[in-house]
This record gives C-alpha cells, sequence and structure tokens, in this order.
C-alpha cells in the first residue's frame, strides 16, 4: 500500500526560503525515481523537480537554480529546498515518483506573498 505524506508548506514573503519533506511508505522507494510536483488554482499539475535512484536531480526552467531535491533512501524520505521564492510559486506541492503512482498524497500548501 502506498502512502505518501507531505509537510513544510506555509506562507513566506517574496524572496523567502521554505523546505518541503514527504515520507513515502513505498516497498522498493531507492529503485524510484521521484519527483516533486506542484498546482496552482485553475492549472495542471506540473512537475518542477525529479530525482533519479541514482541521485541524479532535474528542474523545471522554472525554479533552476532556486530549488533544489534531495533523497534519503533510509528514511525514505524526499525534500525540496526551495529558495528565493516568487508569487508565482504558490501553489499546492505534492510528491510522487516519476511516472507517478494514481495515488497522490494531501499535499502541502505553499504561498508566497507580502
Amino acid at each position: 500500500q502506498v502512502q505518501l505524506v507531505e509537510s513544510g508548506g506555509g506562507l513566506v514573503e517574496p524572496g523567502g526560503s521554505l523546505s518541503l519533506s514527504c515520507a513515502a511508505s513505498v516497498s522498493l522507494f531507492r529503485v524510484y525515481g521521484m519527483a516533486w510536483y506542484r498546482q496552482a488554482p485553475g492549472k495542471q499539475r506540473e512537475l518542477v523537480a525529479g530525482i533519479s535512484s541514482g541521485g541524479s536531480t532535474n528542474y523545471a526552467a522554472s525554479v533552476r537554480g532556486r530549488f533544489t531535491m534531495s533523497r534519503d533512501n533510509v528514511k525514505k524520505t524526499v525534500y525540496l529546498q526551495m529558495n528565493s521564492l516568487k508569487p508565482e510559486d504558490t501553489a499546492v506541492y505534492y510528491c510522487n515518483k516519476n511516472p507517478p503512482f494514481d495515488y497522490w498524497g494531501q499535499g502541502t500548501q505553499v504561498t508566497v506573498s507580502s
């Protein structure tokens, strides 16, 4: 049974930082590529960062240089460090494997506003 629990969101001013975590109850977590996705109001869910089973990362152009994704295979947890946040980063953030399971967690709300 898959369970994904995201945490760490909140309200932050433009230019601020947040650190997200996602605990994954997933068998064979270490073999999966994982990703962070986000969905803003009225928009489709989009992939913002991915990490391979070997630790290689890739980022959407809109967040490259500002966001850093990492993983801890022992803890079965992925992280997203978000710096220099912008209002357009406001969204609900989800983690999942890449490509995603049908199951999605509840996500964590990130709001960037002054």
